[in-house]
């Protein structure tokens, strides 16, 4: 089968017919562009060609199952041999001649064969792919020090500002000559992305954040590279647009290459390159390219493209410009050229063959191995040793003042403490987000933490939900341990992506070799008095629920919000695990049960000499025993645990028992618990402030079944509605009057 040769659209013959009408030359090469690089650029490009075309071979007899290739940019081959092998790279998926010339750049002893088959081991869903395991085809390689994307539009932007705020941050706090990372301290990040790509969001909001921390005269070596090839799909960008726009965004240096010109190219991404690297600043370099063989495998250009675009784009063709570089300079005759082709040829299809029977996954175990990792014994192990903190650095932490000496604390007061302890306890831990640090939040949540860690540990970022998770993203990537604050959980859901699309993907599509250890902060749920509406009191909580391996917490009141916050910051940072942290607003600052002034809602901050009895691992719900607590289990959270209580407290009076279980965990949630509280009365009733349809509810009533639960169940939930401003609130949300006839309903059947 060697011997075949794939030519979607002739583009084999046109390279073929192109070379051989080059007329050999003697000039060599202009200055600053040395034979062994130019040689380097060309079989990078060449490996790059061929792996698109075996792409396509496989997929003609249903063995390749990914076609989006690089034919056409190979030109970025000259943006890798601009930076250093060891600068982090996040790829756009069509810069196949960038990782190629990276493999090469790492000193393999066949950077051909090993670029093959890291690319085609991707193509044929291979488990023994080295960095997604067949779970999908990235470029990616930690060896390599490239980041795998996805395949979502720009969504990878965000996170390479991180990256690069990272690195520079880092450097400041360790302030030791150690860069904190696993990148050299000059090391600055390269970003490759398409021309559609300027058009999304969140590439704007990724420019727009470094012209904004440029302009705050913060450093950030980030280096945007744009592989404009003029259409995205099928639709083209308007002439000049693209590059109207990249010089329009402040704070980034633009430099423009055409791709067509290996030696312009090289020069300008070399001196984009050293200019990011020596100032710390960041840089776009708009790379001109062209497409070949269409978006992917089923792409008919013709039905689009007129012929004289495609023919136009075939006389830019980046490897034949090579190509013809290496002969007019005399390093190469066309048959040599051409036998270099066929070699590299050969050697990439003698790869595909050879990775068509390698194994796929074939279970579900196998496919969510490297999801979300859970060692809950290191975790534990890691909140104890946390015990051992001396009392005089918390003590400084503090101001002199300990919070286990303050007396009954909020639940906002013990968020607080317990993001100090967190903050005195690990250098690397960072807090940020809109009005977190001069404010201290809008509801003192992280009052004071600024001015006792500093700024570089405690800071305000611009409004954009996006880039805050894109900094944390990064930032988590880089090494750090970040906790970046979602403002309301209305907020959230413009930037979901983030999390959905990049932090919980990182694992599994890297084999454990990158994680995204992150615990973000929301203020959310509803009950929220005097103020709202439905962007200060969002109830929606499924968008977070259905993101596999996401780690949900819920604190209800002040004696669980520390254990948990703990929880999630030691699972964050033993198993990479992304957290989302929810803090009910309306029981922030709630300070009483049953009435007022009994202040039974309020709990003392515990020493660390207690942290390691009051662990709550991930997964674990808490048990309310009320009366005999033999006659009704009520399964709840959030804000629900308070009514819930008060309803309970209630039916002891008519002589019903009942267990309130707190579910502490939205995801993973408690089964287990679930299970054994629900066996234990025959009667349960689920509490949910979320909405009937999506609603965590759901969830539970669906553990039920699948358990086998035959006794009575019955459901109290929000309406499906976005709640409203005022009174009016008090018609869509659950309230204890529900709870109470509810509760009577079920036990009367």
């Amino acid at each position: 089968m060697l011997f075949v040769v794939t030519t979607p659209q002739d583009l084999d013959e046109r390279f073929r017919s192109a070379v051989g009408e080059l007329a050999p030359g003697s000039a060599g090469l202009p200055d600053g562009m040395p034979a062994e690089l130019a040689r380097a650029v060309f079989d990078a490009q060449l490996t790059s060609r061929h792996l698109d075309l075996a792409a396509r071979w496989l997929r003609s007899f249903g063995e390749g199952f990914y076609t989006i290739g690089s034919a056409g940019h190979e030109s970025d081959a000259v943006v890798a041999a601009a930076v250093r092998h060891t600068d982090p790279a996040f790829l756009h998926y069509r810069s196949g001649a960038f990782y190629a010339a990276r493999v090469a750049q790492g000193g393999t002893a066949d950077p051909v064969a090993d670029t093959a088959r890291d690319v085609l081991r991707g193509v044929v869903a291979s488990a023994s792919e080295p960095i997604a395991g067949g779970r999908h085809k990235v470029f990616g390689n930690a060896a390599h020090h490239v980041v795998p994307t996805t395949s979502t539009i720009a969504s990878h932007l965000p996170r390479a500002v991180g990256a690069a705020f990272a690195i520079e941050r880092l450097r400041k706090v360790n302030g030791n000559g150690d860069p904190g990372t696993p990148w050299a301290a000059d090391a600055i990040v390269v970003c490759s992305f398409g021309d559609a790509s300027t058009n999304h969001a969140t590439a704007t909001a990724a420019f727009n954040t470094a012209g904004w921390i440029d302009h705050t005269g913060l450093r950030l070596p980030v280096l945007f590279v744009c592989e404009d090839n003029g259409i995205g799909i099928s639709v083209k960008s308007p002439d000049g647009w693209v590059e109207k726009t990249l010089r329009a965004k402040p704070g980034l240096r633009y430099f423009a290459a055409d791709g067509a010109d290996p030696v312009g190219a090289y020069a300008t991404a070399a001196e984009a390159a050293a200019y990011v690297r020596r100032t710390r600043k960041p840089a776009v370099l708009h790379l001109r390219t062209v497409r070949f063989m269409g978006h992917a495998g089923a792409d008919a250009e013709v039905a689009y493209r007129p012929a004289a675009d495609l023919d136009r784009d075939l006389a830019r063709d980046p490897v034949v410009a090579t190509a013809r570089l290496l002969v007019e300079a005399g390093l190469a005759s066309p048959e040599e050229v051409l036998a270099r082709y066929d070699e590299v040829g050969w050697q990439v299809r003698k790869v595909a063959e050879e990775v068509l029977g390698e194994p796929k996954l074939t279970s579900p175990g196998e496919v969510v191995a490297t999801l979300a990792p859970r060692r809950p014994v290191r975790v534990a192990r890691t909140v104890s040793d946390l015990s051992g903190l001396a009392t005089t650095d918390r003590a400084a932490a503090f101001g002199g003042r300990l919070p286990e000496d303050a007396g009954p604390l909020t639940l906002a007061q013990t968020i607080n403490a317990a993001l100090a302890d967190g903050l005195a306890a690990n250098p690397k831990m960072a807090v940020f987000g809109e009005d977190v640090a001069a404010k201290g939040g809008v509801y003192g949540v992280t009052k004071g933490l600024r001015e006792r860690f500093g700024a570089t540990r405690v800071f305000d970022t611009l409004l954009d939900e996006t880039s805050i998770l894109g900094l944390g993203l990064g930032a988590g990537l880089a090494g750090m341990l970040p906790v970046p604050e979602i403002q309301y959980l209305a907020y959230l859901h413009n930037a979901e992506d983030q999390l959905r699309g990049e932090a919980a993907t990182m694992q599994f599509f890297s084999g454990g070799a990158y994680r995204n250890p992150m615990v973000v902060r929301i203020a959310g749920l509803a009950y929220q008095e005097g103020f709202g509406g439905h962007f200060h009191n969002d109830n929606s909580v499924a968008v977070l629920r259905d993101i596999p391996g996401l780690v949900v917490a819920v604190p209800a009141r002040a004696d669980d919000a520390a254990p948990l916050l703990r929880t999630c910051l030691a699972s964050a940072a033993v198993d990479g695990s992304v957290c989302v942290f929810l803090e009910p607003i309306a029981l922030y600052h709630t300070r009483d049960l049953y009435e007022d002034g009994d202040n039974e809602w309020l709990a003392p901050y515990l020493a660390p000499s207690s942290w390691a009895d009051a662990h709550v691992p991930i997964g674990r719900a808490r048990v309310y025993h009320v009366g005999s607590a033999e006659d009704l289990t009520i399964i709840t959270f959030g804000n629900g645990v308070r009514m819930s209580l008060r309803v309970a407290a209630r039916l002891v009076e008519e002589g019903i028992g009942a267990r309130v279980v707190d579910l502490r965990w939205l995801a993973p949630l408690p089964v287990a618990d679930v299970i054994r509280e629900s066996s234990a009365t025959g009667r349960v009733l689920v509490v949910d402030e979320t909405r009937r349809s999506g609603g965590v509810g759901e969830g539970v009533l669906a553990a039920l079944v699948d358990a086998g639960y035959v006794g009575s169940v019955s459901r109290i939930a929000s309406v499906d509605s976005f709640v409203p401003l005022g009174p009016a609130a008090r018609e869509v949300l659950v309230a204890e009057d529900a709870i109470t006839q509810g509760a009577r309903a079920l036990l009367a059947r």
